[in-house]
Order: C-alpha cells, then structure tokens, then sequence
C-alpha cells in the first residue's frame, strides 16, 4: 500500500470535542490527497475519549459515517496508546479496498483529571498490579531500573533523551512544546514522579488527532514493512521486564517484508511514553546492542544531526501523547520528513526509508512500520 495524504491536528489542550479532531485531521489528509470522502471505500479508526465531560460514545463509526456522509465499512481498533499503529496495521492488511482513513483521536485531558487518570490506567493490568501500586510511573521506574542496574547505567542519560526530544519539539509547529524552550537543567531539576523518574522523564497527556490515507494506487511513500505483536498484560509474568518482546517481534515482522536492516533506516520515530522507553527500544528495535544505547545516546547518535535522527517531532514527551493519535502523528512526521515537507526540522540529506515504533500499555502491543520513499 501507498501513503496519499496525511493530516495532523496541533497538540494542544483545546477542548473540542474528539470527533472534531478527527474531523480536523481528516480535512488535512484528504486535501494532501487531493481526494474527498466519497473516494474513501473504507475507514478504520481508533479513539478511547475520556467519558467525562459529556464525550463518551460507543457507537463512534456511526458518528463518524455521519461526520463524512458515507455509508462504507468502518472499523474501530481499540489499542490504548498503540490504538493509531494499530489501526494503521489492520487497514494495510485489510483486503478489496482501493483507498482507507486511517483515523486516531482522543480529547484525553478534560475538566475531570481522575476520570483522566483512571481511563489512562485501564491500559494495564488493574487487579494485581496496579493494586500493590504498580501504575505506570512505578512500573516504567521498577523497568528501568532493572535495565540500569544490569547494564551499569548512569540515569543521566534519561534527561539526554528528553532534552533531545525538547529541543526537536521547538522546531514543530503541531507540537506543544513549538518554541517553548525547556533547558537540561530544568529536565533534572524537575520533580521526582517515580524514582528515578522525574517529570520531564514522562509524556505529555494532551488532546489531539492525527489521519493517514492509503491507497492501493502508486505515490511518493510506500509502506514497505508491517509488523504487530503483543505480549503478556502482567509484567512480572514476562522472562525480561527490561525489553520488550513485542517490539522485537513486531521489528522483526516489518524488517523481513521490507527486505533492509535497521542500518538503512534514515529517520525514526520511536515510542517514548517515558524516556527509559525509547532508550531500551533503541535496542529492541536493533539500533543497538543490548546495553549499549545509553552510550550511543551519550555520543550524540540520535539527535537531528546525528546517525541516527529520532523522533524530529518531538516524540511523545514534547510533541505530546493524545493516546490513540499517537501513532498516526508518527507516521504524519516520517511522511513529511521522506518526502522533505518538514519544514524547519527537516533531517538533512537523502531520506529513503523511515521507521515509526508505537507502545500499547507497559510494552503489552506494538506496531512498527517501514515506509519508503519511491
């Protein structure tokens, strides 16, 4: 399948209702296109949508089918926060259908934070876990800190990853943190949430949509590599806590149908949700050798001038997580960056192929895809 158009809304904290971020991204995308909605033969989306505030609807397909005027097939794919990859691998898998919307959005963060919270939360394992206090902050500090005591890691490189993702944001005009600059300092001085974990280690929880049109017909961006795995909702229940089975599997998977390596990746967008994330996922994704992303971090690999250029938007802790948009908005920004759209962030020099790594729960599914520019 083949990229068309993409659309993205900013990441901001406006309080329009879900199906107006959809709709917003969606315009976008089918103007990239050049397309309308009665072009569409099929859309796929993904939302969760707080239920305060008067925004909780079950029957989302039908709302959006009134949105667009159409009468096609629409399928939901509930995912939490790997909801957008997710939904972008069920439509390139789907069968008999020219062109398909691919659709995430979430008006997440509301007048009602415990109701936030605890919709947030649903994402993992709530009996056993989350009842000893295992929520997310904890579970991501108790994983990395696994990770760090095994391979002898300074937590430093924490602030690193997050002052690189900062400083890609300033650059991002759909991003929340465009041209609010935030210092190293400021990143280390920040609270403890976990230990070691510190605010400026944790995403950003935001409101936002993202879309992604795909077409069986030809264009400049190819998905080339599709791959989805999940894994075990109970942490401990899993051999290695410091790794992520799934995203291994799921790199595996889109590496071998794309026939490269991931030393021909140029760009990447990689899931960090909390930065000791992306820094094992580096791993995982076989960027690196087990243990030795820190360093390669430290030298400088990853940033938007280096080998490696990850995350240019800004990542999901400064562009901001709107949860089931995040992995569309990914592939919005590899898009842009294949086809030299991305502005001010631009990676410099021959961009070919591009990677975008989307989390579900604490590493419980994972999508990532390869796409290529033709």
């Amino acid at each position: 399948m083949y990229i068309k158009g993409v659309g993205m809304t900013k990441f901001d904290y406006s309080q329009k209702p879900w199906w107006a971020f959809a709709y917003e991204a969606s315009l976008e995308a089918l103007q990239d296109a050049n397309m309308k909605a009665s072009d569409l033969d099929a859309i796929v989306f993904t939302g969760m949508s707080s239920p305060a505030g008067g925004e909780h609807q079950t029957h989302k397909t039908s709302l959006i089918s009134d949105l667009f005027k159409v009468n096609i097939p629409i399928i939901e794919t509930p995912s939490v926060c790997a909801g957008g990859g997710v939904a972008f691998w069920t439509a390139n898998h789907l069968q008999g259908f020219k062109n398909i919307l691919v659709i995430g959005s979430d008006r997440l963060v509301d007048s009602r934070s415990e109701v936030t919270v605890e919709y947030i939360l649903s994402a993992a394992e709530k009996v056993i876990e989350q009842r000893e206090g295992l929520i997310f902050p904890a579970q991501n500090a108790l994983v990395w800190s696994e990770y760090a005591q095994k391979y002898n890691i300074n937590d430093k490189v924490l602030s690193l990853v997050a002052f690189k993702n900062h400083e890609n944001a300033q650059k991002n005009p759909k991003a929340y943190y465009y041209k609010r600059p935030v210092s190293l300092e400021q990143i280390e001085k920040s609270p403890i949430v976990a230990s070691p974990l510190k605010a400026f280690h944790c995403s950003l929880s935001i409101n936002g949509g993202a879309a992604v049109i795909i077409s069986q017909d030809p264009s400049d961006i190819e998905v080339i590599g599709s791959g989805y795995a999940t894994d075990y909702i109970l942490t401990y229940g899993r051999k290695e806590v410091w790794h992520f089975p799934a995203t291994q599997k799921a790199a595996q998977i889109a590496f071998k149908q794309a026939g490269i390596t991931p030393k021909d990746i140029n760009v990447a967008e990689v899931h960090d949700a909390f930065e000791s994330v992306e820094i094992f996922s580096y791993e995982d994704l076989g960027f690196a050798q087990p243990g030795k992303a820190p360093e390669m971090i430290e030298k400088g690999y990853f940033n938007h001038n280096g080998t490696l250029p990850t995350n240019p938007s800004g990542g999901l802790k400064a562009k901001g997580h709107p949860i089931s948009a995040t992995g569309l908005a990914q592939i919005y920004e590899i898009t842009k960056q294949l086809r030299g759209q991305a502005q001010e962030r631009q990676i410099k020099g021959d961009l070919k192929y591009g990677l975008t790594h989307n989390i579900g729960g604490a590493g419980g599914s994972v999508a990532v895809h390869i796409l290529k520019k033709v």
